[in-house]
């Protein structure tokens, strides 16, 4: 049952009834199990969208039992557990959601996958290259997902639909961007800054692996090499000293196929809250969507220009199946969360849902990542290789 099912089921298509089940079986009829381990603002996003999924939440674990406790008391989730250790020997988990910080990732996510659990693990899947490689294999016969959850907006599937048909010609140039402000002061500050805890990249790791994400899976291209620059501006803030993480980074990129391309990403950007900026020219036509109007797409050609509304009767049956609510009734990050959820979920069910970013995608964020960084540090181009998918 995926996403198109579940809100067909609440009145917006064919009707079904009951939540997803488990690949195994289980009890007839039982919905799936799952935790969080995290207690944080990623944790209340991932929560609400299991629910969506009509999944059972069983129970969340934190730093501390006493974290864990008030995580599951705001969250109303019926149980919380000491330790990680107490939710992995807990058989009727189907599920674990990881929303803890980077550098706890590669390590918790190997234990729910040793524990014959399938597992929902935030990005950056590692911050390192062979701890994401591990994973990757420790994943293999699982479902195991990363949500770059902005492939679940209706058109940004509906620009990815154009270039795959061949309508929007070849790729020739990129031009992407991803700003925030939540970092513009010094006093700002969050453990995403210390490097010990998020890894030795910060804004790329943190958005810009969605940029490249988008980028990809959009042209259906991959970029083969690196140029970046990367600042940053504030090497103290309100408690941390010494900060080596980036605030912004430039990159120049070429691709496989041979176009060249521009990303800025930047958490020091003012008034820009969570922009997220995607424009992809093809010999054709131009695509060009906003994270923060997603609700139309911009369609450019030598003549004739036009903004496509998110109208599932004028859009590709991919970007159709997302579409969940009548056109004028806006969707948003939320409901791409659900999205992405969802379809993970009907993978742990057996089935197999298109564009689904799997640990093989994480890796990939993760190398590109390593790249970016290396390149502002040596101030050289980077080839990505031919084998890195």
């Amino acid at each position: 049952m995926t996403y198109g099912d579940l809100a067909g089921a609440s009145g917006g298509g064919a009707a079904t009834t009951g939540g997803l089940t488990r690949r195994d079986g289980g009890t007839a009829g039982a919905r799936l199990r799952v935790a969080i381990v995290g207690g944080g603002f990623m944790a209340e996003v991932h929560s609400r969208a299991a629910r969506a999924a009509r999944a059972d939440i069983a129970g969340i674990v934190s730093s501390t039992p006493e974290r864990s406790a008030a995580a599951a008391e705001r969250l109303g989730i019926g149980r919380s557990y000491g330790t990680l250790d107490e939710l992995l020997v807990d058989e009727t988990i189907d599920v674990v959601h990881v929303t803890t910080p980077n550098a706890l990732h590669a390590e918790q996510a190997a234990a729910v996958l040793a524990a014959g659990k399938d597992v929902v693990c935030e990005k950056p899947l590692a911050t390192s290259v062979a701890d994401a490689e591990r994973l990757v294999a420790a994943a293999e016969g699982r479902t195991a997902t990363v949500p770059f959850v902005y492939r679940f907006h209706p058109l940004v599937r509906e620009a990815r639909a154009r270039f795959a048909s061949g309508e929007a010609g070849r790729v020739l140039s990129i031009n992407a961007s991803y700003l925030q402000d939540w970092l513009l002061g010094s006093g700002d500050d969050n453990w995403r800054v210390d490097a010990a805890q998020g890894g030795r990249s910060r804004a790329f790791a943190d958005i810009g692996s969605h940029l490249v994400d988008l980028v990809e899976f959009v042209s259906g291209d991959r970029v083969s090499r690196v140029s970046a620059t990367k600042r940053t501006v504030f090497s103290e803030r309100a408690s941390h000293a010494a900060i080596t993480t980036e605030d912004a980074v430039a990159v120049v990129v070429e691709t496989r196929s041979g176009a060249l391309g521009t990303l800025l990403v930047s958490q020091v950007a003012p008034g820009r809250k969570n922009r997220l900026w995607l424009e992809i020219a093809g010999s054709v036509e131009s695509v060009a969507f906003d994270q923060e109007q997603p609700e139309t797409l911009w369609v450019g050609r030598r003549k004739g220009s036009l903004i496509i509304p998110r109208d599932a009767d004028q859009l590709s049956e991919d970007a159709a199946r997302l579409c969940v609510v009548p056109s004028g009734h806006p969707q948003g990050y939320q409901d791409a969360f659900n999205a992405f959820v969802a379809d993970s979920y009907a993978a742990v069910a057996g089935e197999n849902p298109d564009g689904l970013p799997r640990f093989t995608d994480g890796l990939r964020a993760v190398r590109v990542t390593d790249a970016v960084i290396d390149s502002a540090e040596s101030g050289t181009w980077i080839e990505m290789g031919t084998n890195n998918d």
